[in-house]
Parts: structure tokens; C-alpha cells; sequence
């Protein structure tokens, strides 16, 4: 790689984003993600592995699960009930595809939706969760299992440099559709997950809304709209595109740019890459129901 596309904002480093743990937890102790969560590890009784209780057989209880031991010992059927473990399942899916491979002031908008999804992942692995990570380039897309602890937020992390060192290095500059990239996005995370998406929701595809219906069905979906230029004064900016040529891009203007905005009928929170880390930080952690 280039020193141009390891620079600050345009590469990911992996311990850049490591170290954005103690930013993301700064504000949680005061306040609850509550917009876009984090994971809450919880118990219930269930067909997992552990056994939570011994009862007395009745009729419709599952054969399989009697107690032999129990039932021996009393000389009356009994069958076991099993603890279930549940926790919060999150997959972040970071957007690297073409489109996000530009900025006009500190990062790129793929750094800052990377930056953005660590951040909330931290939160989640602290609050018991797990994260998994689906990267999105113009090419195969990266691919994490949902993990917890700080070892399911490094290989996460370890995921995102790789996609994002693989989107710098492609020469392809159209984006295939958001839609294609999330048709196997169910496949990933177990029904009752959340997909946090950070994109500049660019190419969408025509069935873009139908996937997310589709997808909100068993899971639920959060949106992050990764911008950039809001907070220049309103022109016509230069900007080099991927094969040399220059073009002028209008933008700015806006002096309090929306904190939402909807995208296929759903609510996205609006983050500018030209934001410092710190005003991103506290946009995510402020955020209510």
C-alpha cells in the first residue's frame, strides 16, 4: 500500500480503531444506547446445555429430555428443563464499497463508518453482546462470526482493516448493489440479531426496501447514514475521481444538518466523516428512543 492511502482517514490501522474503546465507553456509564442497543446477556429456561431444574414428568414433556438419575432414584418420571443461554447478536455491516472510498475534510466516509461501528461494538461486548462483521467492497465481501469479549471485537477490527485494505487496492469503481450484499446477511446472525449498517446508501437496487423488510422480519435492522461536506459552506468543490479526471461536486450549505433521515421507509441517524471522532462519539452515545 501507497503512504497516500495509509494516511490518517484514508487507511484503517487496527490499533486506531482498538484504541476507540475508551471513547465508545466514556459516556455509557451516564447513558443507554438506546436507538441503536447493545447486547444484554440474559438467562431463561430453554433446550440449551446447562440444567436449571428437575421436575416431575407430564404428559407432552419431550421423552427425551427425562432424567434417569431422578427417575431411578424415585421411581417416577422425571425430566430435566435446561438453561438457555441469550445474548445480543449485532452484526456490523460497514459499507467499502467505491462510493465510500472518498472525503473532503478528516476521513474518508468508509473510515468513518468503520469508526462509527467500532464504536458501538465496543459498547455491545461490554454490555455481554456479541458482534460479527459483514464488509461490503466491490469485490467478496469480508466475513466475521459473531463473537463476544474483546476477542470477538479484535477479529472484528482484524475483518475491517482487511476489507478496507482490499477496497483501497481494487480498481473497480462501480458499486454493486447494497441489496446483493445483504441477501445473505440473514445467514449470518440468528433470528432476534440486530444488523447495524453504516453506508452512504448509495446504488441501492430496485429490491433494496423489499431486503430490509425481509430482513426486519426475524431481525432488526439500524441504519447509519455516513455523509460527508455538511458542515462546508454551500459551492461547487473539486474532487478527483478513481480515474484521474476531475469533477466539481455541489455541496454544503446546510448550517444544522439533519440528525435523521429516512432510507427505504426506516429511519438512518445522519453522521458527517467531517466531524471530529469525539462530536461522532457523542452523536452515537446521545442518541434516544
Amino acid at each position: 500500500m501507497t503512504p497516500a492511502l495509509a494516511a490518517p482517514g484514508v487507511g484503517l490501522g487496527s490499533d486506531t480503531l482498538i484504541a476507540l474503546r475508551g471513547l465508545a465507553l466514556a459516556g455509557t456509564q451516564s447513558q443507554t444506547l438506546a436507538a441503536l442497543p447493545g447486547g444484554y446477556a440474559t438467562r431463561r429456561k430453554g433446550q440449551g446445555l446447562e440444567v436449571a431444574d428437575v421436575r416431575d414428568y407430564v404428559a407432552g414433556d419431550d421423552v427425551r429430555s427425562l432424567d434417569l438419575g431422578a427417575t431411578a432414584r424415585t421411581g417416577r418420571l422425571h425430566v430435566r428443563q435446561f438453561r438457555e443461554e441469550r445474548d445480543k447478536v449485532s452484526l456490523l455491516v460497514a459499507d467499502f464499497r467505491p462510493s465510500m472510498l472518498w472525503g473532503l475534510q478528516r476521513a474518508f466516509r468508509s473510515v468513518a463508518a468503520a469508526e462509527a461501528l467500532v464504536m458501538l461494538g465496543w459498547q455491545i461486548v461490554e454490555a455481554g453482546g456479541r458482534v460479527g462483521l459483514l464488509a461490503v467492497t466491490s469485490n467478496q465481501p469480508v466475513v466475521m462470526p459473531a463473537r463476544g469479549r474483546v476477542r470477538g471485537m479484535l477479529d472484528v477490527i482484524g475483518g475491517m482493516v482487511e476489507a478496507h485494505d482490499q477496497a483501497l487496492a481494487q480498481t473497480r469503481d462501480e458499486d454493486p448493489t447494497l441489496e446483493q450484499a445483504l441477501v445473505h446477511a440473514d445467514r449470518l446472525v440468528p433470528a432476534g440479531a440486530e444488523l447495524l449498517i453504516a453506508s452512504g446508501f448509495d446504488v441501492l437496487g430496485a429490491g433494496f426496501a423489499d431486503r430490509l423488510d425481509a430482513l426486519a422480519s426475524r431481525r432488526t435492522p439500524r441504519l447509519l447514514l455516513v455523509t460527508d461536506g455538511q458542515s462546508l459552506p454551500k459551492g461547487r468543490y473539486p474532487v478527483r475521481l478513481v480515474d484521474g479526471r476531475f469533477a466539481r461536486l455541489r455541496i454544503g450549505g446546510q448550517e444544522a444538518p439533519r440528525r435523521w433521515q429516512e432510507i427505504a421507509g426506516r429511519d438512518a441517524l445522519v453522521l458527517d466523516a467531517g466531524e471530529q471522532i469525539e462530536q461522532m462519539a457523542r452523536r452515537i452515545s446521545a442518541m434516544a428512543v
